[in-house]
């Protein structure tokens, strides 16, 4: 079995259920039981790991997330472990926890993308509000992931030539122009702007043009390394 596996509660879920995950990263035994009796009693999944690279190790399930992650650690600090996740391609909202926290360190993890620096002790609600909001935001990213995605597949299924008119009349061309540009007539232009308004189910020219943009974001972010799968 997997940390991760061994230490998740599943009570109350099913099969088809995708309930939040709280990865907690904390060296010290109490604290880690105090954070699961918290965290299970609002109905999160909790995994826990003594270390940097347990976490790395095991398998996580396929769920919108967040880690809990204390400051000092065995070996890496959690500063530079929270680096590394970036490095990694893993883009999980990360909140701190410490009690020996200081200014300079508080800024770097909020410069590195924090969304919260606890010093111990805090209120247990402090926790569960940044947990909350971490929860929040890699379920909207996750979403996103997945719109384009899918956007992505519809795109795929256009011939080369379906592409070429997409190009041109996203680009705000009419038929008339794009058939001049892709030496076609101008039925020939409409037949393909119609299979192209099917495939990639536009509403209207204007709904395809956002879907042009949207695809060019995700290429541009390709193509800058800023893929984002975890």
């Amino acid at each position: 079995m997997s940390a991760v596996s061994s230490s998740i509660s599943s009570r109350g879920s099913s099969a088809h259920e995708e309930r939040p995950v709280v990865f907690v990263i904390d060296d010290d035994p109490s604290v880690r039981e105090a954070l699961d009796s918290l965290f299970r009693s609002v109905a999160f999944k909790v995994g826990f790991f003594g270390s940097a690279q347990e976490f790395l190790d095991a398998e996580r399930p396929d769920a919108p997330g967040c880690i809990v992650l204390d400051v000092r650690l065995p070996g890496r600090s959690g500063l530079d472990f929270q680096r590394d996740l970036i490095k990694s391609g893993i883009h999980l909202p990360v909140i701190f926890i410490t009690g020996h926290g200081d200014i300079p360190m508080s800024a770097r993890a909020f410069k590195a993308g924090a969304i919260e620096f606890l010093t111990k002790p805090f209120r247990d609600q402090e926790l569960l509000d940044a947990v909350a909001l971490g929860i929040r935001q890699d379920r909207a990213r996750r979403e996103e992931l997945s719109r384009n995605s899918e956007l992505r597949k519809r795109y795929e299924s256009l011939t080369p030539r379906e592409r070429e008119v997409m190009a041109c009349i996203t680009a705000g061309r009419s038929n008339k122009e794009a058939a001049a540009e892709l030496k076609l007539s101008v039925v020939t232009v409409k037949v393909h702007r119609g299979h192209v308004m099917q495939k990639m189910q536009a509403k209207s020219l204007a709904d395809l043009v956002r879907m042009a943009d949207r695809l060019q974001a995700v290429a541009e972010r390709f193509a800058s390394g800023g893929t984002q799968t975890h």
